[in-house]
């Protein structure tokens, strides 16, 4: 059994990347895949106590990217997968940039949750960030100086794109970030693509086919978002648009509370070994 999608302190989980290890050793993994948002840190934290333990560890990262769709744009999170060798100096440049652009609207959001008589700085959210400080670490913020009673209000009232006080992030577009991934060495995934919150599955299917002709190379199946109807489904998908599949519990840690490493929910994912036996026979060769 593996968990291809997992995230550390380095980006908006709550385990350290020896923590997350330990974690995944002791349940059993043969394979765990640190997708932390926009920066290799935790993988690369992780990877003296894998090898001690045995753990195969994979690398890899979650991007957030914009796509249009009718006349508006959707955010669409892509995975990368890098599986013969790390990511090439020149896809790591474009992650600092990213980091970059964060941080530049964090600065933006600080101002505007101080307009609207939040009284909070950046020094405090980035207390809790580390790497990379995102709206969860707002949250918590929000949350500890008792603004609100739980993470669900802080997006709810301050944080999500409804919210008055939002800033929107100056995210690449996804067929830069796929062309960036292929470049880089690594295979790019459409993340948990049941949130991209289509009501039609004919839509849904022409959505991901236009990202394929733009180099996707992957779509997650197994997800803890997904119900085995989904699951089905996007098997189904993947075969007929011939693209990789993959999956993981997204697991977070207290941020996700309930959410078990390797078994999601309720425990019953179980995504086999061969399933990253075959992104490694497909991934590029880096030279």
């Amino acid at each position: 059994m593996i968990d291809l999608h997992s995230h550390t302190v380095e980006s908006d989980g709550t385990y350290t990347p020896a923590e997350l290890v330990e974690a995944a050793a002791g349940m059993g993994l043969e394979a765990l895949g640190i997708t932390d948002h926009d920066t290799f840190a935790g993988f690369e934290q992780a990877l003296p106590p894998a090898r001690e333990r045995g753990l195969d560890l994979v690398c890899g990262i979650e991007l957030s990217t914009r796509a249009a769709f009718g006349r508006g744009q959707k955010t669409v999170h892509v995975l990368a997968y890098f599986l013969s060798g790390g990511p090439a100096d020149g896809f790591r440049s474009w992650v600092a940039r990213l980091l970059a652009s964060r941080r530049e609207r964090n600065v933006r959001l600080i101002r505007s949750l101080n307009e609207h008589g939040i009284e909070i700085s950046l020094g405090e959210v980035e207390a809790l960030g580390r790497t990379l400080t995102g709206r969860p670490h707002f949250a918590r913020v929000l949350m500890n100086k008792g603004y609100v009673g739980s993470t669900e209000e802080a997006f709810r009232r301050y944080l999500a794109e409804s919210a008055p006080s939002f800033v929107e992030r100056d995210s690449p577009s996804i067929g830069d970030a796929i062309r960036e991934v292929a470049a880089g060495g690594g295979i790019s995934v459409i993340a948990h693509p049941v949130r991209l919150g289509f009501r039609r599955h004919e839509e849904e299917e022409r959505f991901i086919a236009a990202l394929v002709e733009k180099g996707l190379r992957g779509i997650e199946v197994w997800h803890s978002d997904h119900s085995a109807a989904d699951m089905a489904r996007y098997f189904a998908l993947a075969e007929k648009l011939h693209l990789l599949r993959t999956g993981g519990t997204d697991f977070h840690g207290g941020n996700k509370p309930g959410l078990r490493l390797g078994t999601g929910r309720d425990g019953s994912m179980s995504i086999p070994r061969s399933v990253l036996d075959e992104l490694r026979e497909q991934a590029p060769v880096v030279r």
